[in-house]
């Protein structure tokens, strides 16, 4: 299936042409057809934005700008190779001609090459005779990254319990200027708070990450084009460099970081086999204090240190460090629910997002500080994480004008709205806050009374209130009562003096009676 090039991709490759790159060494290193970067660096020369502009854009605009082209390059030569890998066991077994692996190749595809440039691209794939040559290495173009083999125990001062601890090791190939940090697991949080601590350890950035086919780095292995995972593009883009994986099964790429390790083992491991840590800060503060002696050894050959290689060569040589270090990001989905708030599972807590966005699904990017929500690679909310379970994060803006009303709420705010309405309004609204011991369950009451003014009028509602005060009987229904059955119109004096209903008669006594 083909791979298309994401915003990324794309970014990357405006940026290393940047640099000074050819566009056929573009394509060396991010493993894409150099047809497919001719392309892109001609639409970039005829469109009207400059490089640094072309970074800054949005996803969504990058995409109309540049459309996403295949990164699998010819179909025919890609058969060939496919047929190369299939076979290419069988030419240990007895009877093995090529002749006869040619007529099988001729049946299989539809457009076969000629016998002779069969013979050409298979000698070129696997040559004769294999030799390793010297690599030049330019300052500040790129580091390696790897794991050490061997682990380094951690006794816990509360259990006795023994963990074992990573050691992440890195090296800048032209001054050899090396890193070294102990971490609990090869997992992605762990590798890129490494790699944080690697580029300000050497206070400026390489041009290229060239790492091993480590699962926190890579989703999916290839020897001709591996697939970098999402957290380290986005590690890539905050430092203006590129992430390029190792062939697999070819050591020979990695060499100086192996020689690193083995190094590491020497100058570091060694001077640590008899003393014991209870914790990894610890032993990193260790590690720093050691490494910083094994930077500063002289070369027998070169008569330099490798951090006098470093300082006086390569550092000048770096990118400058962006503002602040690379939060890992994490993804996941959601759908806005109808009450305008997405489900952050992680936390198990809400975020809102504007109002118009209910029904529809989003990814949500999350680090350690931040929240974003995106709808179609378009940020629609941005909050700080909160890291409190089962609350909602509320934005103001992200409102309905009715949500915004209802958030207003509050004992002042119905006090300000009864004010107008006259003096016993306002009391029957206070009292109302005075006599409920949670404030939210006579919200409802007090909105009733107030909109009792609509229907009989503020004179009639504040008559009425006066009478559910002398009676102290404040209630919405009370009052509603009151002015249904315009009692409100009767002065308490006026109803005292009517007469009973009840006719007079000798053995009714009074309330005197029973005083």
């Amino acid at each position: 299936m083909a791979n298309i090039l994401d915003p990324m991709d794309i970014k990357q490759i405006f940026s290393l042409h940047r640099d000074g790159l050819s566009n056929r060494k573009i394509g060396a290193v991010l493993g894409i057809s150099r047809n497919t970067v001719n392309q892109y660096i001609s639409w970039l020369a005829a469109s009207d934005y400059e490089v640094d502009e072309v970074l800054s854009l949005t996803s969504v605009k990058l995409r109309e700008l540049f459309p996403s082209r295949t990164t699998i390059k010819n179909d025919r030569f890609d058969a060939l190779m496919r047929y190369f890998d299939q076979g290419k066991a069988a030419r240990n077994h007895p009877g093995f001609t090529f002749l006869h692996h040619y007529e099988e190749y001729r049946q299989l595809v539809d457009s076969p090459y000629s016998y002779t440039q069969f013979m050409e691209h298979y000698h070129r794939k696997y040559p004769r005779e294999e030799g390793s040559m010297k690599l030049e290495h330019l300052p500040g173009h790129e580091v390696f990254i790897d794991f050490a083999g061997t682990k380094i125990e951690v006794v816990d001062r509360d259990t006795g319990e023994v963990k074992k601890a990573e050691v992440f090791v890195s090296v800048l190939p032209f001054s050899l200027f090396t890193y070294v940090e102990a971490c609990w697991s090869q997992k992605r949080e762990d590798l890129v708070h490494c790699m944080n601590n690697m580029m300000w350890f050497f206070g400026g950035v390489p041009r290229a990450v060239v790492s091993d086919n480590l699962k926190s780095a890579v989703s999916r292995a290839s020897k001709y084009e591996p697939e970098i995972n999402r957290s380290l593009k986005d590690f890539a883009r905050h430092y203006d460099c590129v992430i390029n994986p190792t062939r697999a099964y070819s050591p020979q790429d990695k060499a100086l970081v192996e020689n690193a390790v083995q190094l590491s083992y020497q100058r570091i491991y060694y001077p640590l086999r008899e003393m014991t840590f209870f914790s990894i800060h610890d032993l990193n503060r260790e590690i720093r204090r050691l490494l910083e002696n094994y930077n500063n050894m002289l070369f027998q050959r070169k008569e330099a240190s490798r951090r006098e290689l470093f300082q006086s060569m390569e550092r000048e040589c770096l990118k400058p460090l962006p503002t602040g270090i690379y939060q890992l990001k994490d993804y996941t989905r959601a759908k806005v629910q109808k009450i305008g708030y997405v489900y952050f599972s992680p936390d198990k807590s809400y975020y809102s997002v504007p109002y118009r966005y209910i029904g529809k699904s989003t990814q949500i990017h999350y680090t350690r500080d931040t929240v974003e929500v995106y709808h179609y690679h378009e940020r629609i909310a941005l909050h700080k994480r909160n890291g409190a379970k089962g609350c909602y994060n509320t934005n103001r803006e992200h409102l309905s004008s009715t949500h915004k009303k209802y958030l207003d709420w509050s004992p002042d705010y119905f006090k300000k709205q009864a004010a107008p309405l006259g003096s016993n309004v306002a009391t029957c609204i206070s009292e109302l806050f005075i006599e409920s011991d949670y404030p939210e369950t006579a919200y409802k009451r007090a909105q009733g009374i107030i909109k009792l003014a609509k229907l009989y009028g503020r004179e009639r509602l504040d008559s009425a209130c006066g009478r559910a005060i002398y009676a102290k009987a404040i209630s919405y229904r009370r009052i509603r009562n009151i002015l249904e059955n315009n009692l409100d119109k009767v002065t308490p004096e006026e109803l005292d003096k009517k007469e009973s209903h009840i006719p007079d008669h000798e053995n009714i006594r009074g309330a005197s009676t029973y005083q």
